[in-house]
């Protein structure tokens, strides 16, 4: 077996820093030692008296430890002559208060060292159990999450610690400065959309979008998905639990070049020459997008967040700041993904757990997130909070939450066929206004060539009206820069 990577000298020193200089020393230190930073048993016994003398007093000295020892129940361990030497040599090693935090990062990096060596040989085993039907993501994952949770543990571990909330106020003013923005995430290249929710997507955020089945959520995320790679060219990774990549190219390549899904996925396309170049112009176009998809469907939770964890880690990179990179991760959609996800719990508890996991992954990695989730029966008619299956936990830990539906017959009557066969209807936002009660963003989805399009609300239509030009765009008469917002009809 293998030595334990330990220093006694470095553990002496900073028993000795805490002896000699009581809270003042230990302050400086109580975020990067524990108990199990010590790896002599004698020098763990010491560090617990240490800390429990320190939770009434500031000042340390040996009659106090033997006191604290005895009230851990430790007398008896700490009372032989071995013992009480060792505790004698500690308390007199000489050692300055500079010194202290120095021996304290050393041997904490040697404890990481011995965390490593045991999850090592945790791996090991684990995978000399595998028998070959496990997928190469699955075999990776065994490998690979176990070493990724604790370098999240660290990084977490090693930034919680209050500070000034203005220590760096005018860094951060400078930095604002240097890199001005007309939006604080990343646009969705719905404009209305975007400052409901605060923004477009914002960094360490999950955006939800919940729908019934077959309103057109999937096509949502792939009309987001194409404007910021496409036109921004920001990298933007799909997760799809249903769809197949097939399925995903016919839509794709109907928005792009305006032919209709059918005709693609049949080949009818290339019995028309106009057809076929238009549909190869879009194929080109899509070769050169940073767009990622990948399918998700049956697998565990935790294997999704091991692609995420490389896509950013391969594909988005960072800055020279060490900043994650522009981009954007669409989830389609939060579901249970097999019988085993239950496992004991209860829909919305699971649903809970992966909205959970998507907002640390978000936070961790300082990316946005746009996800969506299903609507219950209620949604049909009711537009709240509460229509959506574990809706508590969703909405606690989202950024915003807007429901996309059908229009009803009414609405559309009263708004006008022109402007729209959806609704997008921004119920909450932390960190925009929403939209009033009653409000909403009319769509306009044409699903044979799988675009959507964003036009007025309605109550732009009401306060202002709307007129509609030639050229098939709807325009809201009050709008001081006549913003053009183009439609399509329904299907």
């Amino acid at each position: 077996m293998d030595k334990p990577l330990m220093n006694a000298a470095a553990e002496r020193a900073v028993l000795s820093g805490v002896c000699s200089y009581g809270a003042e020393s230990y302050l400086e230190i109580e975020d990067l030692v524990e108990t199990e930073t010590f790896v002599l048993e004698e020098n763990q016994l010491i560090f617990k008296c240490l800390e429990k003398v320190l939770s009434t007093q500031d000042e340390i000295d040996i009659a106090s430890i033997l006191s604290a020892a005895n009230e851990l129940s430790l007398g008896d361990t700490l009372n032989n002559k071995k013992s009480m030497d060792h505790l004698r040599a500690v308390y007199n090693f000489p050692i300055k208060l500079q010194n202290v935090k120095q021996h304290a990062i050393k041997i904490r990096k040697l404890q990481i060292g011995r965390v490593i060596q045991a999850k090592a040989t945790s791996i090991h085993n684990e995978i000399s159990k595998i028998n070959g039907d496990e997928t190469v993501s699955e075999i990776i994952g065994v490998a690979e999450n176990p070493i990724f949770e604790l370098s999240s543990s660290l990084g977490s571990s090693e930034s919680i610690k209050p500070t000034f909330l203005g220590e760096s106020v005018e860094e951060y003013l400078l930095h604002l400065e240097e890199n001005p923005s007309s939006i604080m995430g990343v646009p969705s290249g719905y404009p209305r959309y975007d400052a409901a929710i605060g923004g477009g997507f914002r960094r360490k955020c999950v955006d939800l979008v919940a729908a019934r089945p077959k309103v057109g959520k999937s096509m949502f995320g792939d009309n987001v998905g194409l404007h910021i790679a496409g036109e921004l060219e920001i990298p933007v990774l799909m997760l799809d639990t249903e769809m197949s990549l097939e399925d995903h190219l016919n839509r794709v390549l109907a928005n792009l070049s305006g032919v209709e899904i059918n005709e693609i996925s049949t080949g009818k396309y290339s019995q028309d020459a106009t057809k076929k170049e238009r549909v190869y112009a879009a194929a080109e176009h899509l070769k050169g997008m940073p767009y990622k998809y990948v399918s998700i469907a049956g697998s565990p939770f935790e294997q999704t967040l091991s692609i995420m964890r490389r896509w950013i880690l391969q594909e988005v990179g960072f800055d020279e700041n060490g900043r994650t990179n522009n981009c954007l991760i669409i989830y389609d959609y939060l579901k249970l993904m097999s019988a085993d996800s239950l496992s004991n719990l209860q829909e919305f508890q699971a649903l809970g757990f992966q909205i959970t996991s998507l907002h640390n992954f978000c936070v961790e990695y300082d990316c946005p997130c746009l996800s969506f989730v299903q609507l219950n029966r209620d949604g049909i008619t009711r537009e709240s909070t509460d229509v959506v299956s574990g809706s508590d936990r969703l909405i606690w830990l989202c950024t915003s939450f807007s429901i996309f539906k059908n229009k009803s017959d009414e609405e559309i009557a009263e708004d006008g066929p022109e402007v729209g066969n959806k609704k997008l209807v921004p119920i909450v936002a932390r960190h925009g206004p929403a939209l009033e009660d009653g409000d909403y963003i009319n769509m306009s989805m044409s699903g044979s060539i799988a675009q959507i399009a964003e036009n007025v609300t309605r109550n732009e239509l009401k306060k202002g009206g709307s007129k509609q030009k030639d050229d098939g765009f709807i325009v809201n008469e009050d709008d001081d820069d006549n913003e053009e917002i183009p439609f399509e009809t329904a299907d």
